[in-house]
């Protein structure tokens, strides 16, 4: 069975993208606080699907980085409360263009992390939006997580499109020995 924050099948099967979390309510007729919000997505009129029903955004109030959303269908403090940590999801066709450098965050999850070696080290498992910077969350098979930033000393090489991440386990602080075990034998 599939978790509710999982992104929605739909008819058309047009991948689907969180554009943030549904949050504390703010008042007693349905308005909650978004988390993690991409607020340009988030405006009136746009439908969003939440815990698999599709509804519409029928007020929007606050900043991009702090929106306040009514929903409909959701006009009381209780339903506000069932959705609270569900996605808010929208068809990824959304997302503004992006230049040719560039890509969207979560495109990295599940692609394949070497070293500058060029031996295995894991794979994103997802990448976290900190202040700071963004880090990225490898899972390695023989060995704990790896929290990376997304800095060049860190990531010297990064093609999204290529499906291609290098890490310096180096400046990481990892032992050489450390990817030796990890890697698959790639003879």
């Amino acid at each position: 069975m599939a978790d509710s924050n999982d992104p929605p099948a739909t008819d058309a099967a047009e991948p689907q993208l969180s554009a943030g979390w549904i949050g504390k309510h703010h008042g007693l007729d349905g308005m909650f606080h978004v988390t993690r919000p991409r607020g340009p997505l988030l405006v009136a009129g746009t439908t969003v699907t939440v815990d698999g029903v599709a509804r519409k955004i029928t007020h929007r109030g606050g900043t991009d980085s702090r929106p306040l959303l009514r929903l409909e269908g959701v006009d009381h403090i209780t339903t506000v409360e069932q959705l609270r940590g569900k996605d808010l999801f929208v068809p990824r066709s959304m997302l503004p263009p992006l230049e040719d450098d560039e890509f969207w965050p979560d495109e990295l999850v599940g692609m394949a992390v070497h070293s500058t070696g060029g031996a295995l080290v894991g794979e994103v498992a997802n990448v976290l939006v900190l202040p700071s910077c963004d880090v990225l969350e490898v899972r390695r098979a023989d060995a704990a997580d790896l929290l990376v930033p997304m800095h060049r000393e860190a990531v010297p090489e990064m093609d999204a499109k290529a499906g291609r991440i290098v890490i310096d386990l180096a400046f990481m602080g990892e032992p050489e020995s450390a990817e030796a075990t990890s890697a698959p034998n790639e003879g």
